[in-house]
């Protein structure tokens, strides 16, 4: 009361209170006389001994408005020095104890009460002076979120329907209409729950009223037509553009149900998940007669008859009459270098899996969090997630699957578990468009080992749908060398070494890197280049492949697409790729593929000149596995015109080999070394996938003359191949262009075939496609 200014009563006031105030405001008017110093009139106040507890204690006691108002209390001011000394311990300490106090006053020459008095007095100033404080923002605040409340209503008043082009009438939606459509949204929802519950759980499938949700993909559309005429003709023009408008274009985010498992749903799907963690753990801890070692491909198979009898599923499995699936199912163990920590963070984060599997995973994505973990951490985290598998051809169709995947930890032993299984009953408004897999329980378990490293035992248990695939691939697909086990781990450990040569800072590089933030960017650029090629060849994606001839053995296959994201060339980008049998080692083939003295007599880019390495960056235990520089020594060049080639090289005892390079110029390299963002650098990668494969069904019978094992000696060679057609968009596609790399890849493929010493079986139907007008 004290801080307030003093106003007279108004007259309209009852006498009695008026005389009271008028006493009240006299003894204020003597106060404001007598005080003030210091730090405010309040603060350099004090009461006379005899009368303090009277004004301070009782100050709203009434007084005798009869009685003279000559009896005046007794105030003094505090001097300079005791405000200055009270002030100072008032920022060390507002609130004092008794000793402090006590203190004080004898050093400042007052009473205790009286020092108690102006910290409670200053106490009190400063909370007026935070109240008003506060009272100023938020005023300015309540001020902004009124404009915006009148801005967004104006907004909606100008709102236009997209469907009729007239004015919306959300704005003036009544109450009672928003909740009942909010109550129909609901209902509807109760309805699609209810009627998937009984062919859940059960053989009866009952059909949903509300009809199937849209495909998440257009059927794709088959291009193996007269669109490419065998018989080329020099003078036939094919819009680009027609070609490319022609295929359907998917949908990057497509719009899934908010919700796919229903609150009372998530104890059930829970339940599983432990299930599916107790029968995978089981899994992988027993061997025969479970598991048999395969003599021909030499990995683990699984003897399903046992597995049916020991791991049987809670829930039924809802296939489609119509279709038949088979089943592949492998088991692999490998030692990686990463600790288990930093494995369970990215196989729970979709980003993050697809990184660590780039030429497995081409999209993955997390529907929904059914489990967050126990106390917010990974352990106990149970997700819905979807993703598409591809191999690097376009002759191995791309599987999308839909699966739950739970993480758990064993305290006891020190184990975690990474288990996928199945989403029965919890898919009905996502249409699979791809080839149709069921994901059984699958997953690995991962235990940490000295320095770093954790030990990884991998199951992969699927049931696809038995589509036909070429027959370079057949045996390779249906003995799960596609898709297995040992294809996972080995991708894992090269991906974990690349990681650590990645974070490493005491490895020596060759060539011109002239510091470590150089040597990550060129790393990065690399990774980009090969995830590039990855997606640019396979069947994942919206473009469609064209045969290039009638004959079931050849296996060349090209696809234009429309390009205008950074990173890549702009216009028209045509692809080709073919895959090849080969009597050889995949080790041997690599070998060849890598060797800078030998690469001229096969490769495109070198045009028969050799390479000399620049640079050299170190990322795995091969000593092959590797980010090289190359220069083109080339006659052309010279000082201002010099050629150079990024390529990435690895390769796995198991798992096969992928080697990917692209033309990079001075100035590209320059940006990347010196510290500048490499993402929008123009790279249009080409190369070699080769994996270790037995011969094909029609080659086994010309294969085994060496014994039973021969034919397990052989590879599969993928060749795939880009060149920008055009770099206008809308230009037409001159047929000569699909001439000239379809006989690089067949040139390619003889002369890497004649470099081994053997001739490739799809290599006479190759050259026939190219040979003819």
């Amino acid at each position: 009361m004290t801080s307030m200014p003093f106003h007279a009563f108004s007259a309209i006031v009852p006498k009695e209170e008026g005389l009271m105030g008028m006493g009240r405001g006299v003894a204020k008017e003597e106060e404001m006389e007598s005080g003030g110093s210091g730090s405010g009139h309040v603060d350099g106040l004090s009461c006379g001994e005899g009368e303090e507890n009277d004004q301070l204690q009782q100050p709203f006691q009434q007084q005798d408005p009869l009685q003279p108002a000559a009896k005046k209390k007794r105030y003094h001011r505090h001097t300079a020095r005791q405000i200055q000394e009270m002030e100072a311990l008032f920022k060390e300490c507002p609130h004092p104890d008794d000793k402090q106090r006590l203190k004080l006053s004898q050093d400042l020459g007052l009473k205790p009460r009286q020092v108690k008095f102006w910290f409670q007095n200053r106490r009190t100033q400063m909370k007026a002076q935070q109240d008003r404080a506060d009272n100023v923002i938020l005023r300015a605040e309540n001020d902004n979120l009124k404009n915006e409340n009148f801005r967004l209503q104006a907004a909606i008043r100008n709102v236009v329907c997209p469907n009729c082009g007239g004015p919306a009438i959300l704005g003036e939606m009544s109450f009672e209409e928003q909740h009942l459509r909010i109550e129909n949204a609901r209902l509807k929802e109760e309805l699609e729950r209810l009627s998937c519950i009984p062919s859940r759980y059960g053989n009866r499938h009952v059909q949903p009223s509300l009809g199937p949700a849209p495909p998440l993909l257009m059927p794709s559309l088959d291009l193996d037509m007269a669109i490419y005429s065998r018989h080329f003709n020099e003078n036939t023009m094919v819009s680009c553009a027609d070609m490319i408008s022609s295929v359907p274009i998917a949908d990057d985010h497509p719009h899934f149900p908010s919700v796919l498992v229903m609150e009372h749903d998530k104890p059930i799907v829970l339940d599983m998940a432990m299930t599916a963690a107790d029968q995978l753990a089981r899994m992988c801890r027993t061997d025969e007669p479970l598991w048999a070692r395969s003599g021909v491909h030499g990995i683990e198979v699984l003897n399903l008859e046992e597995h049916a009898r020991l791991f049987p599923w809670p829930i039924n499995s809802k296939q489609e009459h119509h279709l038949e699936f088979r089943k592949e199912s492998t088991r692999d163990t490998a030692l990686v270098i990463m600790n288990s920590i930093t494995l369970v963070d990215a196989f729970m984060d979709a980003n993050k899996w697809m990184e660590l599997f780039p030429s497995i995973v081409s999209k993955a994505r997390t529907l929904q969090i059914i489990n967050t973990g126990i106390s917010g951490q990974v352990n106990g985290s149970l997700h819905l997630m979807q993703a598409e598998l591809q191999f690097l051809s376009p002759l191995v169709p791309v599987r999308e699957i839909y699966f739950f995947r739970y993480c758990q930890m064993n305290a006891e032993e020190g184990v975690w578990t990474i288990v996928d299984f199945p989403a029965d009953g919890f898919q009905e408004g996502l249409q699979v468009s791809l080839a149709k897999c069921r994901r059984r329980p699958s997953g690995c378990l991962i235990q940490d080992m000295p320095n770093g490293y954790s030990r990884v035992i991998w199951v992969e248990h699927s049931e696809v749908e038995d589509k036909v695939v070429h027959q370079v691939f057949g045996e390779f697909v249906s003995s799960g060398m596609a898709f297995g086990a040992t294809r996972w781990v080995s991708t894992l450990q090269r991906q974990c070494e690349r990681l650590a040569s990645l974070m490493a800072r005491s490895i020596s590089d060759l060539g011109v890197i002239p510091s470590p933030e150089a040597r990550k960017n060129m790393m990065t650029l690399s990774q980009r280049m090969v995830k590039t090629f990855c997606a640019n060849i396979s069947s994942s994606g919206i473009q469609s492949w064209t045969a290039l001839s009638d004959s079931p053995e050849d296996t060349i296959r090209v696809t234009t697409r429309k390009n205008t994201d950074p990173g890549q060339p702009n216009g028209v980008i045509l692809t080709a790729v073919s895959t090849t049998w080969l009597p050889f080692h995949h080790q041997r083939v690599f070998e060849l593929v890598t060797d800078e003295q030998r690469r001229s007599q096969f490769d495109v880019f070198s045009s028969g000149n050799s390479l000399h390495e620049v640079a050299h960056i170190a990322n795995g235990s091969h000593p092959r596995n590797c980010v090289s520089l190359l220069r083109i020594n080339a006659a052309s060049n010279s000082s201002q015109n010099v050629e150079l080639l990024l390529q990435e090289s690895s390769t796995h005892p198991t798992g096969g080999s992928l080697v990917v390079c692209a033309t990079i110029d001075v100035d590209a390299v320059q940006v990347a070394m010196s510290g500048e963002d490499p993402s929008y650098i123009p790279l249009l990668p080409m190369g070699f996938v080769i994996s270790p494969a037995i011969a094909p069904p029609n080659r086994a019978s010309q294969e085994d003359t060496e014994g039973p094992t021969s034919g397990a000696a052989g590879c599969l060679l993928t060749v795939g191949m880009q060149v920008l057609a055009s770099a206008v968009p809308s230009a037409k596609l001159n047929l000569s262009s699909v001439t000239a790399i379809n006989n690089h890849i067949c040139n390619t493929v003889h002369q890497i075939s004649a470099a081994l010493g053997g001739v490739a079986q799809a290599e006479p139907s190759a050259t026939a496609a190219a040979s003819e007008p």
